[in-house]
This record gives structure tokens, sequence and C-alpha cells, in this order.
């Protein structure tokens, strides 16, 4: 009989631009004030991007990170992985513009576009491939510009974004180590009347029409993606709690993606997890879309909340709608 393969985590690397934009900045562009800011939302500040720098920018400087901490041969890289929904251009993907930077000879690779779930979804892909035990080292990048698509005259939507990028290495587990446990996934198509980009793809090309209707940002509707977001982070988390018999009480971290500090902690509640094991960093990032697990997993480490040994939940949900959770015992 085959012995199972299992992936883990071996290397972590994040980035984010360092110009910082304030809600005190916001308060002089559009109507609205850092308070109300914060109630809605719990953020304080977020990160962009200068003019010229794109999402494969922000995808190799996080990998830059991670070999900083973790030396090895890039050449030895099986697959890159990129979940992002701000690619650089329609094509080639991001993944391509990636490795030609990084320089990576004898690679493959693809974007998965999944909104904020992207990273997650893309995790679950690499995982695959190292389970299958064709890949020994899986490049998985989740990388979002967002202020390339943000009207900053929205006040809805430009007080919630930033631009950020993170990047895990993925190779096979050791004999008896857990590493990626289980993962559970969803779409529901319905949910792409209510957060989506109408503009630039084959149903609307660029004109001059979809620039003046301001089709090429990002159109959202509050309060459905809210509602929709607080019932399925609860439901995938309890999803996949259940199916492995465990409960909130039996995780060590929980990092869920950072879309709304009201959506993280009614989950956390709801699975009876005391905040302490809860990671938040919205307040000083914002929603990075794909990026906000592998930054919240930074965080967590920086904060002492993340240790080897640790089981840890993640747990997303995005435009499309796209939701999943995954659970992983932290092997750094």
């Amino acid at each position: 009989m085959t012995k199972s393969i299992r992936a883990k985590i071996t290397a972590l690397g994040t980035y984010v631009p360092p110009r910082v934009l304030t809600n005190a900045d916001l308060e002089k562009m559009v109507d609205t004030t850092n308070e109300w800011i914060m109630e809605r939302v719990g953020i304080r500040e977020r990160h962009l991007v200068d003019k010229g720098v794109a999402a494969s920018d922000l995808a190799v400087e996080a990998v830059k990170n991670l070999l900083a901490s973790h030396p090895f041969d890039l050449q030895q890289v099986d697959l890159i992985v990129v979940g992002t929904v701000t690619p650089d251009m329609m094509y080639p993907s991001t993944a391509c513009l990636v490795q030609h930077k990084l320089g990576i000879v004898n690679t493959w690779g693809f974007d998965v576009s999944a909104g904020c779930s992207g990273f997650l979804f893309a995790l679950n892909t690499g995982v695959k491939f190292v389970e299958s035990g064709q890949y020994k080292k899986v490049l998985v990048i989740g990388s979002d510009v967002n202020s390339s698509m943000t009207d900053f005259t929205d006040r809805a939507v430009c007080i919630i974004f930033g631009d950020g990028a993170g990047a895990v290495l993925l190779e096979p587990a050791e004999d008896g180590e857990d590493g990626v446990i289980d993962h559970v996934a969803q779409i529901e198509g319905m949910g792409g009347q209510y957060l989506y980009m109408p503009g630039g793809g084959s149903l609307n090309p660029a004109s001059h029409e979809t620039v003046e209707q301001k089709m090429h940002y990002i159109h959202q509707d509050g309060r459905n993606v809210f509602k929709y977001a607080v019932k399925k982070m609860a439901e995938m988390t309890e999803r996949i709690l259940e199916k492995n018999k465990l409960t909130g009480k039996d995780v060590d971290c929980f990092i869920a993606h950072q879309a709304n500090l009201r959506i993280i902690t009614a989950t956390a509640d709801r699975l009876g997890m005391p905040m302490e094991k809860v990671i938040i960093n919205i307040d000083r990032y914002g929603n990075t879309t794909a990026g906000t697990i592998p930054i919240a997993m930074r965080t967590a480490i920086e904060e002492g909340k993340l240790k080897k040994g640790d089981l840890v939940l993640l747990a997303a949900v995005g435009a499309g709608f796209t939701s999943g959770a995954t659970l992983l015992r932290w092997a750094l």
C-alpha cells in the first residue's frame, strides 16, 4: 500500500508597501470620519503602492522575505500558485511574471481567482500537488494591489482595501507530522451581483463608456456581502471542525480573512473561541484580499500567538461568492 503524503508549510514571507493611508487622510478625501470607519470595519490605516507597482512586484518581495528567513535554492521550486484578483494584466498570468522576475528556470504555475479566498484556494491547490507525490516544493502566494481598482471617491469602498502580499513554501511533511490536515471550500455564483468589477473583461471590454461609468472599479453591496460573510465564515469553520471531530476550544490559533472586524469576532464567538486565540490585524492593514491570511500569519508569530505544533484554523469568504476553511498543524 502506498504511504500517504502530507504537505506542510515550511516557510513564510510577507510584504506591504511603505506608503500608509490613514483614516485622517481619508477624512480629507471623502465624507467620512475615523470613528465611523473604526465602528463599521475596524480599520485605522492601510498600505498602498506607489504608481507603477503591481501585484507581481509585491509577490516577489514576499518571496524574498521568505528566503531571508528560510534560505533555499529557488531553482528547486516545482510549482508557483498565485492567488490574486488584481493581476498585472489580463495575461500573461501573474505566476508567469513572478517566475520571470525571480529567475526560476524550470517550473510552472498559474493564478487562482477567488477574491478574498484566493490565498486559501491557492494553498489547498498546492497542498494537493504535494500530497500527490509529484512535487516537493510549491510556492503559494497571495498578492493584491486593491488600490488599482478602488474608487477613492466612493466612501463605502475606499475605507476598506489595502495592498499587500504573502507567500508560503509547501513541502512534504515528515513521517508522523500532521501538516495540512483538511479543507472545505465552496462557490456560490449568485453572490457575483454583490461584489464585482464589471469592466475590462470579455463582457464589458475597456471603452470610453466603461471608464466614464467607473466600471473598472470595485462595486460592492456592503450589506449583502456582510450578511453572507458572517453566515458563511461561521458555517465553513463549523463544518471543518465537525468533520474532524473538533470544536473551537481545540483550536490554538484562528486566522480569518481580514475583511471586517465584526465578521471575525462574530465567527469566534459562534465557535466559542476566546479572543486571545484570534488574530486581528485589519486595523493596521485593511483588507488586502489574497494577502490577508499570510500577513496575519506573520502577525500571529510576532505577537507570540502562533508556534510550532499549534492547531491552526484558517477561514475566508470572498467575491464570487467563494468560501473555505483549512485546518493545519503549524510546523515553523
